[in-house]
């Protein structure tokens, strides 16, 4: 690779809000998106919520000119909606479903039919090594009262590390999709200071498009305005984040968000608004070479963050064992009411009526059990991340401790102290 080396990438990431049967004007919006694409010829098209692979075939016959290599990314029952197109070939790809991702019990919310994970792509350009991550995190729903922060922050986590562990032989690391996370959100907050990505809306100097880069505006017709009521001019919740590893640079050109309406026809592609950025990646001189990730003041807030998501985990947790314990009450009882109710049937006295209760009886130890596998699974699943989050704590409280400018200024501290207490 030449001294001088430098790559521009132009990046498309779109929520598509592509629900069979539900989503408005989907197959328009599906067609326009096509068109759109082809005419922009950008190097990574990333999308989400492309829950019907009819959808992603249209695409992938529409787009095979401009993109050639294409990807889906299948989990759950329904899918994850996850897919991509490159102008490059695609060298490798893998994906991780999220462990935790809702309740089932909650069939109006969806979100764990859908099987919501994170894809990865692996491209050689230039000799250049670039992973490229897909995700969509769940939803949130009610800001007030969101029984769903614990799972989130775990997802959050779990895509960090799933980055950190298959990013270490690459030269860039991009990651796009709908997190569901306003940027100072607990899970935003985790993801960017475990992985050290850039915020591309933060990070350029040329930007145009929706107010304060919010990707859910309420200009925009298909958002349900109720929503957005105590966010006026909307909320930024779909990101284009990366970083480069020592010995490149990498900053972000410029980015543009569309503002509620399609760039060309008028009407929306989406209820969010696309994403894209132009990515400019070149050698790093020396004196240009990043700092380490986590300096004195980098740990500090990693720290900070790490025990506020240990603590939401918890939180989590010991709510996931509640009910657990609740559903194996239930089950106490409805075994002790089965054992009535084949006592009354085997007596004659009211075998009738024994007989009517079997049925439902039944049915709720049955629920009950249900109930109790899943929670008692949510705890496990919390249990691990949070012992996770604990180790890593720990391993940053020591490295924060050994640090010599942190070793300093505890010094001074003391010395300061031991003066207040001479005067």
């Amino acid at each position: 690779m030449k001294p001088n080396f430098s790559l521009r990438l132009r990046i498309f990431n779109l929520n598509c809000w592509g629900i069979p049967y539900l989503s408005k004007h989907r197959g328009d919006r599906v067609k326009r998106l096509g068109d759109f694409l082809n005419m922009e010829s950008f190097d990574l098209a990333l999308l989400e919520e492309v829950w019907s692979e009819q959808d992603f075939q249209y695409l992938r016959q529409k787009l095979l000119p401009t993109y050639p290599a294409a990807h889906y990314f299948r989990s759950g029952v329904i899918g994850s909606g996850l897919c991509v197109f490159s102008k490059h070939p695609i060298q490798e790809f893998t994906q991780h479903v999220y462990t935790l991702n809702g309740y089932p019990y909650m069939i109006h919310h969806g979100d764990w039919f859908c099987g919501k994970a994170v894809g990865l792509l692996v491209l050689h350009l230039s000799g250049l090594v670039l992973n490229a991550y897909v995700t969509h995190l769940h939803a949130e729903y009610n800001r007030q009262k969101d029984i769903y922060l614990a799972h989130r922050v775990a997802q959050a986590w779990e895509l960090a590390q799933f980055i950190h562990h298959t990013s270490k032989k690459a030269d860039v690391v991009l990651l796009c999709g709908d997190l569901n996370l306003h940027p100072k959100d607990l899970g935003c907050r985790l993801l960017k200071e475990w992985t050290g990505l850039h915020d591309a809306y933060l990070e350029t100097r040329d930007f145009k498009g929706s107010e304060e880069g919010c990707t859910m505006v309420p200009e925009n017709c298909y958002v349900n305005q109720r929503e957005l009521e105590p966010f006026p001019f909307g909320i930024r919740i779909d990101y284009v984040l990366y970083k480069a590893v020592s010995g490149f640079y990498i900053s972000c050109k410029t980015l543009r968000t569309t503002t509620g309406h399609d760039p060309h026809s008028g009407t929306p592609l989406s209820d969010h608004e696309a994403l894209m950025a132009t990515l400019c990646v070149r050698h790093s001189p020396p004196q240009h070479t990043p700092s380490p990730t986590h300096g004195p003041a980098g740990r500090s807030r990693l720290i900070s963050v790490l025990k506020e998501a240990w603590a939401e985990l918890d939180l989590g947790m010991a709510q996931a064992r509640w009910w657990a314990t609740f559903a194996g009450y239930v089950i106490g009882l409805g075994l002790l009411l089965l054992a009535l109710l084949c006592a009354l049937a085997a007596g004659g006295g009211v075998r009738e009526v024994a007989i009517m209760l079997w049925t439902p009886s039944v049915g709720l130890l049955l629920g009950a059990g249900a109930v109790y596998l899943f929670h008692m699974q949510e705890a496990k699943g919390l249990s691990r991340a949070r012992a996770e989050l604990q180790h890593m704590l720990g391993r940053a409280r020591e490295a924060h401790d050994l640090d010599p400018e942190s070793q300093a200024a505890l010094f001074l501290g003391q010395q300061e102290g031991d003066r207040s207490e001479e005067q």
